[in-house]
């Protein structure tokens, strides 16, 4: 985006300024340092990621950048289009996956999450990589550069509406065969498995338990496999005052359940998915919080999301992928 702003004008310049202010709201980051994990949980992606911080924050970099580069002939109003297109950008495509997203802070705590990619899928980031690297190292005046950075944003547009457009299928799909198997839920979503747009994770239930499944884009079966999960809430019973479940039950939006593994209660938020299983539909969810040893907790989100991964559990991915 910092190239096809003013590349011709700023040269590599342009997409250090690009690179800047698509980072900036992940400087929440920095709120981990002296929050509990529970608060950091809400912290990340709250406020710095608000509509509000994206307008506050643009004419902090459009004004910064004008008086930088002087002289120079790009307006104030383009530096501001500029900065706020690129940090708007950013907010909007982290709601496409599963964490959620505070648009609104700090006037409602509802968060965006539109679950139709992947946190990580390499296909959306394969265009902008190849494209920046080429940017590099072409000289400022190379006509290829435009074409570069159009594949580079072009790609991953186009691949962003194929997300969508098979979010929009297996929904389509699930809540046929929920309706058939006569399963009854109040809440329900559908997230892709890792690194990938065509097996996803589905949730569907409601406040006593939630049946946990995967579909593929490519399976025309009738029917679907569901694990079911009990809530399991009267086992908070054993928490006093625990201010942090508090926090864990808003930020899971009300997707989770709770288990007990020898003496020790644990938080599920399901919405992060569950440890391979596509292999081993019983296996624990990638979420899992120790209630009573909050300082065991240190990346919670991230801890599960690849554990017990090998080849073979990768080859089975592939396989429950393309399985008719």
């Amino acid at each position: 985006m910092g190239e096809a702003f003013a590349g011709k004008k700023l040269g590599r310049k342009a997409g250090l300024w690009g690179a800047l202010a698509q980072s900036i709201p992940d400087i929440d980051f920095l709120a981990s340092f002296w929050m509990d994990t529970a608060s950091n949980l809400l912290a990340h992606r709250g406020f710095t990621h608000s509509i509000l911080f994206c307008a506050l924050i643009t004419p902090v970099f459009a004004i910064l950048a004008e008086r930088w580069h002087r002289p120079h002939n790009i307006s104030l109003s383009r530096w501001l289009l500029f900065f706020g297109g690129v940090i708007f950008t950013h907010i909007l495509i982290d709601a496409f996956n599963n964490y959620g997203v505070g648009w609104f802070e700090p006037f409602s705590h509802l968060r965006m999450s539109f679950n139709a990619i992947y946190v990580a899928d390499p296909f959306f980031a394969l265009g902008p990589i190849l494209a920046a690297v080429a940017l590099i190292y072409l000289p400022r005046t190379n006509l290829l550069r435009r074409p570069v950075w159009l594949f580079g944003l072009g790609l991953s547009g186009l691949y962003l509406l194929y997300c969508l457009a098979n979010k929009y299928y297996i929904d389509r799909t699930v809540r046929d065969i929920l309706a058939n198997q006569k399963i009854s839920y109040t809440r329900y979503f559908t997230t892709p498995a890792p690194l990938q747009n065509w097996l996803w994770y589905v949730v569907a239930g409601d406040d006593r338990g939630y049946h946990v499944g995967f579909r593929s884009v490519f399976e025309d079966r009738p029917t679907m496999d569901f694990e079911y999960f009990p809530v399991n809430d009267s086992l908070l019973d054993e928490t006093h005052d625990h201010v942090e479940l508090n926090k864990l039950k808003r930020f899971s939006q009300g997707f989770y359940t709770v288990e007990k593994w020898g003496d020790t209660l644990v938080f599920n938020d399901l919405r992060f998915g569950q440890i391979i299983g596509w292999q081993d539909p019983r296996q624990k969810f990638v979420f899992h919080y120790f209630l009573q040893h909050p300082d065991d907790n240190t990346l919670v989100v991230q801890r599960g999301r690849f554990k017990h991964w090998d080849w073979a559990v990768a080859r089975n991915l592939l396989v429950r992928i393309f399985r008719d």
